[in-house]
């Protein structure tokens, strides 16, 4: 079977295709075959595939209407596999490689004979804008129902149900001009500052660099333009301060020109990235970019009209129709009918009829059009029709002939009779639009151009704009004006400007274009064949007119009402023609009614390429402590306190049985009530906190007062939020005079960090004062106990007599032959010694300590233990006993609280709100069970009167709650509405079983009330 057979669209010659290279690829089912340069659409184009989807709303055939980003209708699925699936790629942005398998994201049973056409065609006109709101909206027992087929209706393509075998990466980079759009306006900018020897980064979304020069009729220095781009960019390649990414496109613009790139590395190469000398490429990569300057070169889309059946396979933009011919060696169809309101479209048919298919008319709606290229068609004898339009597209799975009438485009109204002329193609073009989006993405508004009919950017500093970005179209001014940008830009940054000398292009004489957006027809917007605005969301003409009719007056709000550019259209092609159009249903220009708001993404990025290696085990790193290992091997089970895993408890074993965690837990209390036990602190968050200003920095920071914390010493503090809301606890020892380490909550140490640095640099940037995270430089070790003196003792040269070393003072020296440092803190209300090392050092201190411990009965002990012991004191948990609505003096620890400091603190002026100076606000207290052996379930709901009906008024809940060894009994703590007024007060916990439980209010201390454990 010969070439023109397999692929009838294909033309024998021409194109950027390497022909020697033949592709095989599946469409729906189907083995198609391309070529080597191919995208997918360009192949399936050339295969003479017509219906490529179906329409969002209405289930209509769907062909390919333009050949880049803009593409509305060919979103296709990718992937052979489950796991290698990638919805809503657009066929014009997909190179062909071997073995692609694709198909349609619309369409059952398939995309030929869809089921939901035909409630699209039959019940289209009952599904105007709003519909679902109007139409759905009772009974309100129904939506349930109601959403499930809406569910099932909506939406494009679908997301792998299987792992993504793919890795995709991040780049952080920066530069000093970062060029976006290598077209005419981009190449001449990137050679003019790569010659002035800045750092430049070109980037541009196609397969290959070049843009609008790929296809170009245009000759540069009597050479075709192809042969300049191969010039420039051989020599960009060349230079060591230039980076040329194709393939990727700028996404994103943010603040401080930080651009986000999107870079598809293999996705040209199959469906999963290829594995290169043992290693697997990334599949796509995230660029984060931080430029100097940034110079748009982004080009402009061309705007199609809008007319009746505008939606029917072989409707295409004129510029897409060349693209295909000249760049990939494809005509669409066979016969066309090209409409326009301007010159540069009139390439459309002068390429169409040096393919050798038959340009059946150019309608022009000017009156007697004299541009160059318009005299070229005259001279090779195509029907030119002035002063008309293409008022409807005939056929249903194919144009197959084109309504055509003069029209007044001024008075919206049609002023001939229509003739229809046979065709297979029809190719519009109502102008170009500037791509603002990125300018946009800045937060400037676009300014409309009445000589250029479009809106051009508005710029922020250091942000330029060249080329047709600004509407500077024609090729030789284009040139230029990338020189012009990249000089400015360059000046901005004090450098100068490389000397280019730009190559020679014959000046062309064009007409002046017309505006023209929506084409009227015989009949009412509202009653006319359907006339598409926004082709991937289904928006029609009369959609727009009906919202202007129903009070929407805001073009946001027609947005937002009729979805006019949602999704990932953002308005590439219909946004002009939609504003066009409420205009005139307002009686109002077009800038008058003004543009919608462009957001990033620009076109859709791939959730891989968002994570980037950020997933599975490094989405959330697991964090071990240096003593983790010997955790392992002594048969700890782990908790999760943030992101450390943290040894829970350690079940022995006898008798081929394990402790339960119940009898592990009252095995480790008892050890360390009687005996002693170590806790492998070191996940605690650790500050280092320095500068002169660092003492009154944690007078601002904390509740409490820190004036006169002397070396030596350590104290308890609170830290509130600026509504006086308790957001982490911890103690803080004086190193030096103006030098002091913060603990803080295992979970909250970020949070914490973020907090003083948010201080310090937003409101107290007076103070000299420096913030330093040394969790994991230190590993910590706490060896609490009666015995705890006596083992510690034996292996330090520190001394620790009860007169000297006092409860709540900290001392450097030696332990194990290790410098530490040595903090008497408890968190179990018994004798304690923290213990700091250097992480490296901590296994064989460890080890040591249970070498001397066994006569002791040491005992390692995990963080249920170290809960119940700190709950049988009364101490709280950040984030168990506080939920963000707690205070210090709803906690009963007024005593931390100095309202008489000399300087405000944080969470000072929310305490004297009068919500917090109430004094039925849940407060802490302990619950003594009624029955001993019942543990109270933490969170349960606490009420006055378990008779109440229901709803049962609930006055707080548990936070804590533990079966105590110490105590042969279940306690708990919890927060009662005014709880500590409440004390021998009974209260109830209606239970989800049916049960009441009733316990008794109490202090929250249940052990060692006075506190002459800790200080022995």
């Amino acid at each position: 079977m010969n070439q023109s057979l397999q692929q009838p669209n294909r033309l024998r010659e021409g194109g950027r295709i390497d022909r020697a290279r033949t592709l095989s690829f599946t469409f729906n089912g189907k083995r198609y075959q391309g070529h080597a340069g191919d995208t997918l659409a360009s192949a399936l184009m050339a295969n003479g595939v017509d219906i490529v989807n179906r329409s969002f709303k209405y289930s209509r055939p769907r062909g390919i209407v333009a050949a880049g980003a803009e593409e509305p209708n060919a979103l296709i699925q990718l992937g052979s596999t489950e796991a290698a699936q990638v919805p809503n790629v657009r066929a014009t942005q997909q190179a062909l490689f071997d073995g692609l398998v694709a198909r349609s994201t619309n369409g059952w049973p398939n995309v030929q004979r869809d089921a939901m056409g035909l409630v699209g065609k039959l019940g289209g006109r009952f599904m105007p804008p709003g519909f679902y709101y109007k139409t759905f909206m009772a009974p309100a027992s129904m939506w349930m129902t109601y959403e499930k087929f809406i569910r099932k209706g909506a939406g494009l393509g679908r997301s792998p149900m299987e792992r993504d075998p793919d890795s995709y990466d991040h780049f952080n980079q920066h530069c000093d001009l970062l060029v976006i759009g290598a077209g005419p306006a981009g190449l001449a900018a990137a050679l003019v500052a790569a010659r002035g020897g800045v750092r430049v980064i070109l980037c541009d979304e196609q397969e290959e660099l070049g843009g609008s020069l790929l296809d170009s009729r245009e000759l540069l220095d009597h050479q075709p333009a192809t042969q300049w781009v191969a010039q420039v960019l051989e020599e960009l390649a060349s230079l060591d301060n230039v980076i040329l990414l194709p393939r990727t496109t700028a996404h994103g613009y943010h603040d401080h020109h930080f651009v986000t790139l999107h870079e598809r590395r293999t996705e040209h190469l199959g469906e999963t990235a290829p594995v290169v000398d043992g290693v697997c490429s990334s599949r796509s990569r995230l660029h984060r970019l931080r430029a100097g300057q940034v110079l748009l070169a982004t080009g402009a889309h061309e705007r199609p009209l809008v007319y009746a059946g505008n939606d029917v396979p072989g409707n295409l933009v004129a510029g897409a129709v060349s693209t295909y011919i000249r760049r990939y060696g494809v005509a669409p169809g066979n016969k066309l009918v090209l409409s326009t309101s301007n010159d540069h479209a009139y390439r459309a048919a002068l390429d169409w009829d040096e393919a050798g298919r038959e340009v059946v008319a150019i309608v022009d709606a000017r009156q007697a059009p004299d541009g160059e290229l318009v005299e070229q068609a005259r001279a090779r004898g195509i029907r030119i029709i002035e002063g008309s339009a293409v008022l409807e597209a005939k056929g249903s799975a194919r144009v197959n002939g084109a309504r055509v009438a003069t029209i007044d485009a001024a008075a919206f109204k049609v002023t001939g009779k229509a003739e229809t002329l046979a065709c297979d193609t029809i190719a519009t073009s109502g102008g170009y639009s500037p791509v603002i989006h990125l300018a946009s993405h800045t937060g400037a508004r676009p300014t409309w151009n009445d000589e250029l009919l479009g809106f051009v950017p508005t710029l922020v500093k250091g942000v330029h704009a060249a080329g047709s970005a600004r509407g500077v179209h024609d090729l030789a001014e284009g040139l230029a004006d990338g020189v012009s940008a990249a000089t400015k830009a360059l000046d901005a940054l004090g450098q100068s400007a490389g000397s280019v000398e730009l190559p020679q292009v014959d000046a062309r004489r064009e007409g002046k274009a017309c505006a023209l957006y929506q084409v009227p027809h015989e009949k009412p917007t509202l009653r006319a064949p359907k006339q598409f605005v926004d082709l991937q969301n289904d928006v029609t003409a009369a959609a727009i007119e009906l919202a202007t009719r129903e009070g929407f007056e805001s073009i946001e709000h027609v947005k937002r009402y009729t979805a006019m550019g949602f999704g990932t259209d953002q308005g590439k092609l219909g946004n002009i023609n939609g504003m066009a159009i409420a205009a005139r249903c307002l009686a109002k220009s077009i800038p008058e009614v003004g543009t919608t708001v462009f957001r990033p993404n620009y076109t859709p990025v791939t959730f891989g390429a968002i994570a980037g290696r950020h997933c599975r085990e490094l989405f959330d790193p697991e964090r071990y402590t240096a003593l983790h290992q010997w955790h392992v091997e002594h048969g700890a089970e782990f908790e999760d306190v943030g992101q450390w895993k943290r040894p829970w408890y350690f079940p022995k074993s006898a008798n081929d049985k394990q402790e339960s965690m119940d009898e592990a837990v009252a095995r480790e209390c008892l050890a360390v009530r009687e005996k002693v036990g170590i806790l492998d602190a070191s996940t605690l968050g650790k500050i280092d906190i320095q500068g002169p200003g660092a003492r009154e920095f944690l007078n601002r920071i904390y509740t409490n007062k820190w004036a006169k914390l002397e070396v030596g010493r350590a104290r308890y503090g609170l830290m509130c939020r600026d509504d006086g809301m308790l957001m982490d606890d911890g103690t803080t020892s004086c190193l030096g005079e103006n030098h002091f380490l913060m603990t803080t909550t295992t979970g909250g140490a970020a949070g914490v960090m973020e907090w003083l640095e948010l201080w310090h640099q937003t409101e107290w940037p007076e103070l000299d004062v420096t913030f330093t995270s040394v969790t994991d430089h230190w590993a910590t070790m706490t060896v609490t106990g009666p015995e705890a003196r006596h083992l510690l003792a034996e292996i330090t040269d520190i001394d620790l007599d009860r007169d000297t070393f006092k409860f709540m003072d900290w001392r450097e020296g030696k332990v194990a032959e290790v410098p530490a440092r040595v903090f008497r803190i408890s968190f179990t209300g018994e004798l304690a010694y923290e213990i700091n090392v250097q992480a490296n050092y901590a296994m064989h201190v460890w080890k040591t300590l249970f070498e001397h411990g066994e006569k002791y009965g040491l005992t390692p002990y995990g963080t249920e233990t170290m809960h119940v012991l700190r709950a049988e004191k009364g101490f709280i948990i950040a984030g168990q006993e506080t939920d963000g609505s707690v205070t210090p003096e709803d906690l009963g620890m007024q005593w931390a609280i100095g309202y008489d400091k000399p300087y405000s603190w944080v969470g000072k002026r929310g305490l004297s709100r009068s919500d917090t100076r109430r004094t039925n606000r849940k407060q802490l207290v302990g619950l003594k069970p009624r029955d001993p052996s019942v543990v109270l379930e933490e969170g349960a709901q606490i009420v006055f009167d378990p008779d109440h009906a229901i709803p049962m008024p609930m006055v707080g809940h548990v936070t804590s709650s533990y079966y105590s060894p110490t105590l042969k009994s279940g306690f708990a703590l919890a927060v009662v509405k005014g709880g500590q007024s409440r004390m021998g007060e009974t209260v109830y916990l209606p239970m989800a079983d049916g049960k009441t439980h009733a316990a008794e209010i109490v202090g929250p201390i249940f052990y060692d009330p006075k506190g002459a454990r800790q200080h022995v």
